[in-house]
C-alpha cells in the first residue's frame, strides 16, 4: 500500500511540475541570426510554437518598440501567410545616413491563409531590422497569438532582471557590442582586401613554377626519347649480327 501511495504522489508531483513548466518552454520569442550588434542590421526570427493541442495558430501580431524606433523593418515572405506591416509617425524624427525619417514601423502582422501552425508544431517569421540602438541593451516586441478557437494569447509581459519570469513574456531581443566600424562592413571589405593582395601576390609566383615545371618536363621527355631511340637502334644492330652469324 505504501509503495502505491508513494508511486501515485510521485506521478501527481511530476504532472504539477510539467503543468507548472511547460509554458516556459513554449512562449513567443525572437532570437537573431548570428548577433543583433548596436548601430548596425541583423535578420531576427519570431518563433512562435502551438501550445493548444485541440485549436492552431492562425495569426501574430508583433509590436515593435516605440521607445526604440527602427528605421527599417522588413518582413521575409512566409509560405501560406499574409503580412500587414503598419507605420506610425514619430514623435521625434530619425535621422539616418544623414536624412530625416519621420515614421517607423510600428506592428508587423502575420494571417494564415489556411491551416496555419498545428498543434505540435512552431513556425519562424524571419524579419531584417535596423539600425538597431545603441543606447540600450535590449528591445522588448510584445505580441499576441491568435488561435483557430479565437483565443488570444497576450505575450505583452516585461521579464524583470532578479525576477522570475512571467506567465507571458514578451520577446526580447538582446543586443550585443557595436562592431569596431559601426556595420561590420569595414572589417569585411579589409580582409576582402588582403585576400585580393594575397591572390595578386601569389599569381605570378604560380605561374612561373608552371612554367619552370613545364620546361623540365619537356627537357625529360626529350631525353627519354633520346635514349629510347639509341637502344632501338643498337638492338637493331645486334640483332642484325646475330642473324649474319
Amino acid at each position: 500500500m505504501k509503495a502505491s501511495r508513494i508511486a501515485a504522489a510521485g506521478a501527481v508531483a511530476g504532472a504539477a511540475v510539467l503543468a507548472v513548466s511547460s509554458p516556459c518552454f513554449a512562449h513567443v520569442s525572437v532570437q537573431p541570426e548570428g548577433e543583433a550588434a548596436k548601430g548596425g542590421y541583423a535578420v531576427v526570427g519570431f518563433k512562435v510554437p502551438n501550445e493548444r493541442d485541440d485549436a492552431s495558430t492562425t495569426k501574430l501580431e508583433v509590436t515593435f518598440p516605440s521607445d526604440h524606433p527602427l528605421s527599417s523593418v522588413l518582413p521575409q515572405p512566409v509560405e501560406g501567410w499574409d503580412i500587414k506591416v503598419t507605420k506610425s509617425r514619430l514623435a521625434e524624427p530619425l535621422e539616418v545616413h544623414g536624412k530625416k525619417i519621420d515614421e517607423a514601423v510600428t506592428k508587423v502582422t502575420w494571417t494564415a491563409k489556411g491551416e496555419g501552425i498545428k498543434p505540435g508544431f512552431f513556425q519562424k517569421f524571419p524579419v531584417s531590422v535596423g539600425t538597431l540602438p545603441e543606447n540600450t541593451d535590449q528591445l522588448v516586441f510584445k505580441a499576441l497569438q491568435t488561435y483557430s478557437s479565437k483565443e488570444v494569447v497576450r505575450w505583452i509581459e516585461v521579464p524583470q532582471e532578479g525576477q522570475d519570469e512571467p506567465d507571458n513574456p514578451a520577446p526580447v531581443l538582446a543586443l550585443t557590442a557595436p562592431a569596431e566600424d559601426g556595420h561590420g562592413a569595414a572589417a569585411d571589405d579589409d580582409k576582402a582586401s588582403d585576400d585580393a593582395e594575397k591572390a595578386s601576390a601569389e599569381t605570378p609566383a604560380a605561374s612561373g613554377d608552371d612554367s619552370g615545371g613545364t620546361d623540365t618536363t619537356a627537357r625529360v621527355l626529350g631525353v627519354a626519347g633520346i635514349v629510347v631511340g639509341a637502344a632501338g637502334v643498337a638492338y637493331g644492330v645486334l640483332a642484325g649480327r646475330r642473324r649474319t652469324a
